[in-house]
C-alpha cells in the first residue's frame, strides 16, 4: 500500500497531466476543473493530500467574546433578583464578579469621572479591554493589591507616565507621598458597589437616608413634618465618629449576616486592612505663603475634566453639618458609605423594634387611635389637637438617621425618654464600642427649637374656631387649641454659611462684602451664576415655612456683594451709583456712557453685544411659596416602586386575581378582548376576500357582456356589408 501510493505521488510530480491513464481519475476529478492544476506537481499532491479541518471554538480570553450582554441589564437583573428574595443569604457572588460586562461598565463610569466625558462601549480600545481583563483575572486569582503605586494592569487614559523610566528620586516621592487613589482601584470599587449595593437596599431599614440612591436631605424633612407632629420630647445624637473609621472585625461581621461569599469579602477586607500611604503637612510650609507673580489661565486639556462651576462650589459650602460630612474607609473609596450604612442598618433595626415596644395607644387621643399607630394624621397645615397633660395621653416615638446623626421624637412623659437615651448608650457602647454620654445625646422640648439639617423643628400654637352642632340643633362656634410642627429654615445658620464663604460680615447687622472671586469675569457671566446659584438655594429650601423669608435674605445678600463686586470693578464709588446704572436687578451694562456708545438695545438687537440677565427673586413676590405636598405614610423611592410592582405583576398569582376581578365585575378581559379584535379582523377580511370575488365575478360578467353584444354588432355589420355587395353585384350583372 506504501509503495503504490509512492508511485502515484512520483508520477504526480514527474508528469504535466498524470490523471489522464487513470479511469478512476476521470471518475473522481473532471479534466477542465483539474487542468489548472496540472502545471504545478505540487500543488496537485497539496490539494490530494488536504484533510478537512475542525472550526477553532471561540477563544475565552478573548474581551469582545465576554461581552454578550449589556453591563446595565445584568445590573437590572441583580436588583430584580435581590428584591424578589430580600431575605436570602448570598454565598455564590464570584459569577457576578466574572462577569465582564459589570467591568466594562465600571471602566465606563470611572473614565467619566475622570475625563468629564461618557465613553460608549464601542470607543473602548481592544488595548484597555485587555487590560482591564487582566484587571479582572488578576481579582479574581488573588493577585490584585490595593493601592499599587508603580504595577498598574490598566492605568487612565490621562496617565501616561512613563514608570519604567523614572528616576529614583521619583519613584521614592511617589511611594512616600500622598497620591490619588489609583484608576484600578476605583474601577474594582465600583465593581463591588454594583454587586453589593441591590443586595443590602432591598434589606436596609427605611429610617436611613442618607448615602442611598433615591432618598436626600429633602426626603428627611417630608418625614418630619408628617411623622413627628406632636412629639414634645426631642432627642437628637451625633454619631459620626464612626465615620472616621471602624474596626475591621465589626465591618466585616456586619458584612457577613447576608454575605458568605469568601472573595468577596476577602477584598473588601483587604481595603480595610491594607493601610494608606499619607504625607504630613508641614505647617510652617503652610502658614508661610509665597507671593506669586501674575500667572496665565491654565488651559485645561481635551480630556480633562472640567471644574466645578462658581455656583455649584459656593453651594457646597451651604452644605448642613450633618452632610458635610463623607466616609472614607481605607481603600473602600465610594464603598465606604455603604459599609457605613450596612454596620449602622443593626441599629435602625434595634430602634424599629423599640419603637414598637414604646407604642401605647390611648382612645381619647384623636392623632393616634389605631392598635398599629399608622392611621393617617391628616393635613400637616390644619392643626392637630393633642392632650399636652394627663394620665390618658399616647405614648409614641419615632426616629430617623441621616449619616452619623440620628433623631428620635418621643411623646410621653421626659423619664421615658431619659430611660431610651440610657438604653441607647448601652447598646452603640457594646455593639460600636462607641462611648457615649448624656450630653452627646441631649433631651430638649419642642418649645426651645431643635435644629437639624439647617433647619429649626418647633411648634406653632394655633386657635381655630371650631363649629358643631348641639343636642337641639343649634351650631356652636368655639375658640380651639391646636398646634403644628413648624420646620423653619435657620436664618442664623444662614448667615454663617455666607460668613463662611466672605460674602457678608458680621452677625447682627450683616453687610455684604464683594466677591472678589468673579472679578476678571463678565457682568453676564457673573449675573448668569449668581442667578443658578440662587435658584439652587429656593429648592434647597423649598419645605421651609419661611421660604419665601429665606431667599429675599438670600438675595439681598448677593445682590449687595454683586453690586460691591461691580463698584470696584468699574470705578463706580458706591453701591447706590451702581443700581442707578444697571436697574434694581443689575440687567443694564454698567461699561456704557451716555454719549460714547449706542443704547445697549441697540447693540443687542445688531448682536453687537452680550445678553446681560438681570437677578432674580429681587421681590418677594416673585420667590415661590412653601411646598406643602402631603407626604405618603408608606413612600419609597421611584426605583423600588417600579422594582417591586414589576415583580407583582411578573407573578402568575397577580395575573390570575386580575382576571377574576375582572370576570366578576362584568368586564371583558384583555386576552378576551385581543382574541376578539383578531376574530373581527379575521371576519373582516373574510368579507373582503368575498366582497372581492363577487366584484371580480361581476367585472367578467360585464366584459362578457360586452364581448357578447360587441361580437353581435360586428356580425351584423358584417351582414349589412354583404347584402350590400350582393345588391350590387345582382345589378351589374342585371345591366
Amino acid at each position: 500500500m506504501h509503495r503504490r501510493l509512492a508511485i502515484f505521488a512520483h508520477r504526480l510530480l514527474t508528469n504535466p497531466n498524470p490523471l489522464r491513464p487513470f479511469s478512476t481519475a476521470n471518475f473522481l476529478y473532471s479534466e477542465p476543473s483539474f487542468r489548472k492544476f496540472a502545471p504545478n506537481g505540487v500543488a496537485s499532491y497539496r490539494l490530494l493530500s488536504f484533510t478537512p479541518q475542525r472550526r477553532r471554538a471561540p477563544d475565552p480570553d478573548d474581551p469582545s467574546n465576554l461581552m454578550r450582554e449589556d453591563g446595565v441589564s445584568v445590573c437590572v437583573q441583580m436588583w430584580i433578583e435581590n428584591f424578589r428574595e430580600p431575605d436570602r443569604v448570598l454565598t455564590n457572588l464570584s459569577s457576578f464578579l466574572r462577569r465582564f460586562e459589570l467591568w466594562v461598565l465600571a471602566y465606563q463610569k470611572v473614565c467619566a469621572d475622570e475625563t468629564g466625558a461618557y465613553m460608549p462601549r464601542s470607543a473602548i480600545q481592544r488595548s484597555a479591554l485587555e487590560d482591564l481583563l487582566a484587571l479582572r483575572n488578576a481579582v479574581l486569582d488573588d493577585r490584585f493589591k490595593w493601592g499599587a503605586r508603580l504595577d498598574f494592569y490598566i492605568k487612565s487614559p490621562k496617565d501616561k507616565t512613563d514608570y519604567k523610566a523614572l528616576s529614583k528620586r521619583k519613584i521614592k516621592e511617589i511611594l512616600t507621598t500622598t497620591q490619588p487613589a489609583p484608576f484600578q482601584d476605583k474601577i474594582v470599587q465600583e465593581v463591588l458597589l454594583m454587586i453589593l449595593e441591590p443586595i443590602y437596599e432591598s434589606r436596609f431599614s427605611d429610617k436611613s437616608y442618607a448615602f442611598r440612591p433615591g432618598r436626600t436631605a429633602h426626603t428627611v424633612l417630608r418625614v418630619i413634618r408628617r411623622n413627628f407632629a406632636g412629639y414634645l420630647w426631642y432627642m437628637k445624637g451625633d454619631l459620626s465618629t464612626i465615620l472616621d473609621g471602624m474596626k475591621v472585625g465589626l465591618v466585616i461581621n456586619a458584612l457577613m449576616r447576608d454575605v458568605r461569599d469568601k472573595r468577596i469579602i476577602d477584598l473588601v477586607k483587604a481595603a480595610l486592612v491594607t493601610p494608606v500611604i499619607t504625607s504630613k503637612v508641614d505647617d510652617a510650609a503652610k502658614k508661610k505663603k509665597k507671593k506669586r507673580k501674575y500667572q496665565k489661565k491654565r488651559v485645561l486639556a481635551e480630556d480633562e475634566p472640567k471644574p466645578d462651576p462658581y455656583w455649584l462650589d459656593t453651594f457646597f459650602g451651604f452644605a448642613p453639618e450633618e452632610a458635610e460630612k463623607a466616609p472614607k474607609w481605607g481603600h473602600c473609596g465610594i464603598l465606604s458609605p455603604l459599609l457605613v450604612n450596612i454596620c449602622l442598618d443593626e441599629l435602625d433595626r434595634w430602634m424599629e423594634g423599640k419603637i414598637k415596644e414604646f407604642y401605647r395607644p390611648s382612645k381619647s387621643d384623636v392623632i393616634w387611635n389605631s392598635p398599629e399607630g399608622e392611621a393617617e394624621q391628616g393635613n400637616t397645615s390644619w392643626p392637630e389637637f393633642v392632650p399636652t397633660s394627663g394620665p390618658d395621653k399616647t405614648r409614641k416615638m419615632d426616629y430617623v438617621r441621616y449619616g452619623g446623626h440620628i433623631l428620635i421624637g418621643v411623646r410621653g412623659p421626659r423619664a421615658d425618654a431619659a430611660t431610651l437615651r440610657k438604653q441607647l448608650i448601652d447598646f452603640c457602647d457594646q455593639k460600636y464600642m462607641l462611648k457615649l454620654d448624656n450630653e452627646s445625646l441631649p433631651i430638649e422640648h419642642i418649645t426651645k427649637g431643635i435644629m437639624f439639617l439647617d433647619h429649626v423643628l418647633c411648634r406653632r400654637v394655633v386657635y381655630p374656631t371650631l363649629r358643631y352642632t348641639a343636642t337641639g340643633g343649634k351650631i356652636i362656634s368655639e375658640k380651639g387649641v391646636g398646634t403644628l410642627l413648624s420646620v423653619t429654615a435657620s436664618l442664623k445658620q444662614c448667615i454663617k454659611q455666607f460668613r463662611k464663604l466672605n460674602f457678608l460680615k458680621g452677625d447682627r447687622d450683616p453687610d455684604p462684602q464683594p466677591c472678589f472671586r468673579m472679578f476678571h469675569a463678565t457682568q453676564a457671566h457673573t449675573n448668569s451664576q449668581m442667578n443658578k446659584f440662587l435658584s439652587t438655594m429656593v429648592e434647597w429650601y423649598r419645605y421651609a415655612d419661611n421660604r419665601k423669608k429665606i431667599v429675599n435674605f438670600c438675595s439681598y445678600i448677593i445682590r449687595g456683594s454683586l453690586a460691591k463686586l461691580y463698584a470696584a470693578k468699574y470705578k463706580l464709588r458706591s453701591r447706590a451709583k451702581v443700581y442707578k446704572i444697571g436697574s434694581r436687578n443689575l440687567s443694564r451694562p454698567l461699561k456704557e456712557r451716555k454719549g460714547q456708545s449706542p443704547e445697549y438695545h441697540n447693540l443687542l438687537r445688531m448682536g453687537l453685544a452680550e445678553s446681560i440677565d438681570g437677578l432674580q427673586y429681587t421681590r418677594m413676590s416673585l420667590i415661590p411659596e412653601t411646598d406643602y405636598t402631603p407626604f405618603p405614610s408608606n413612600w419609597r423611592p421611584d426605583h423600588e416602586k417600579a422594582l417591586v410592582e414589576y415583580i407583582r405583576l411578573e407573578d402568575p398569582k397577580t395575573l390570575e386575581e386580575q382576571r377574576s376581578c375582572i370576570r366578576d365585575q362584568g368586564l371583558v378581559s384583555p386576552q378576551d378582548y385581543i382574541s376578539m379584535l383578531v376574530w373581527n379582523y379575521k371576519r373582516n377580511s373574510l368579507l373582503v376576500d368575498q366582497l372581492s370575488s363577487v366584484e371580480s365575478n361581476e367585472s367578467i360578467l360585464e366584459s362578457n357582456q360586452h364581448y357578447l353584444v360587441g361580437s353581435s354588432q360586428d356580425n351584423n355589420n358584417h351582414r349589412v356589408k354583404e347584402e350590400e355587395e350582393n345588391h350590387e353585384r345582382i345589378s351589374a350583372a342585371q345591366i
